[in-house]
């Protein structure tokens, strides 16, 4: 009795921690970017230190802009001037300070806290570079449309399809590598 006790109340408790875990992995959403969602949460993860927000927003930055960089150097190893195209907007135009403030600004507009952090960095500079309002609007605007558009593609995306034209991929470069 005792051990059919036990036996019961493993399977229960691992039937549980099953359940538990399949539940957060899949109420996990399709994650791309830092949006402001992210951005604004950071005061609160840092116990609503100031300076700490400050520090953790401006590694951040320091990361995608070191990030921007990496994309331009490779993209200049292969095209000068492509790379001079892609790349052509400022993105240091503001301090540190500046910039966060200005994407704090950006991001107290709920409509704007699923733009991507990396837009909200042109758009700051935009403003700070006064480029006419009816572009950095039409900018905002195309670039919420993108990202929605975006999220939208993942969440209908088949993953397993995917998975098999990846593999498909990998075989037949393997198989040409023996050719």
């Amino acid at each position: 009795m005792n051990n059919s006790f036990n036996t019961l109340f493993r399977f229960t408790y691992f039937f549980i921690l099953i359940v538990i875990i399949s539940s957060k992995t899949i109420a996990k959403e399709n994650k791309l970017f830092w949006d402001g969602r992210d951005w604004n949460r950071v005061l609160a993860s840092v116990g609503y230190n100031k300076e700490a927000s400050f520090r953790v927003k401006t590694a951040y930055l320091h990361g995608a802009l070191d990030g921007r960089l990496y994309a331009y150097l490779k993209v200049w190893k292969k095209d000068q001037g492509l790379a001079d195209d892609v790349f052509s907007e400022t993105v240091d135009y503001l301090s540190n300070r500046e910039l966060i403030k200005n994407i704090d600004y950006f991001y107290q507009e709920p409509l704007n806290n699923y733009v991507p952090v990396p837009s909200a960095i042109l758009i700051a500079n935009m403003y700070a570079e006064r480029i006419a309002i009816d572009r950095i609007e039409s900018y905002i605007e195309s670039t919420r449309n993108w990202i929605n558009n975006l999220v939208l593609d993942l969440d209908t995306l088949n993953y397993s399809r995917l998975l098999e034209d990846k593999w498909i991929k990998h075989h037949e470069k393997q198989l040409n590598q023996y050719e």
